[in-house]
């Protein structure tokens, strides 16, 4: 049986990897989860895990977002799952569009990986089954859906990603 070809995850910072301090502190993002919820679920496909910046999505810049199409252009894989905050992945999902022939699955997380009832680790397991199955292109998966990333968008007062037509 042939070794299953590997997926390099990117992370941008985000929810996703925020942690709070104390009761005076603010949201700090924090050293990424991703290898830890891989490890807990028991993830045995071979992962690279990278950093391209460590933002609020809200942070990124042009520069930033040069930065994760150059790491996903440069990649010697063709399967990339991004982590990311939910603010700006549209934009971000709308500069990686412009690389041709891979796979690309964006999430975040509406709640940090570090709470007990975050979303994260759902949003991390659909990113990676996405990433293994969809045909190339840009995609984002949140609330238990796969949307292309063209026609997804963040609906702050639902708490939820939803489509647009």
């Amino acid at each position: 049986m042939a070794t299953p070809k590997p997926i390099l995850v990117l992370t941008t910072g985000g929810t996703i990897d925020k942690q709070y301090f104390d009761d005076l502190s603010k949201y700090q993002i924090a050293d990424s989860t991703v290898a830890r919820l891989l490890e807990v679920a028991r993830v045995t496909l071979p992962v690279q895990i990278m950093e391209v910046a460590r933002k609020d999505s809200l942070d990124l810049d042009d520069e930033d977002r040069a930065r994760l199409v150059a790491a996903v252009r440069d990649a010697s894989t063709d399967r990339i799952v991004v982590t990311h905050g939910t603010d700006t992945m549209t934009t971000s999902a709308a500069a990686l569009a412009k690389v041709p022939g891979k796979t690309i699955v964006l999430l975040g997380a509406l709640t940090p990986a570090r709470f007990s009832e975050s979303d994260a680790a759902f949003n991390l397991g659909m990113a990676f089954a996405a990433a293994q199955l969809a045909s190339p292109g840009v995609y984002i998966t949140m609330n238990g859906t796969v949307f292309p990333a063209e026609r997804v968008t963040k609906d702050r007062e639902r708490g939820a990603f939803v489509p647009v037509s």
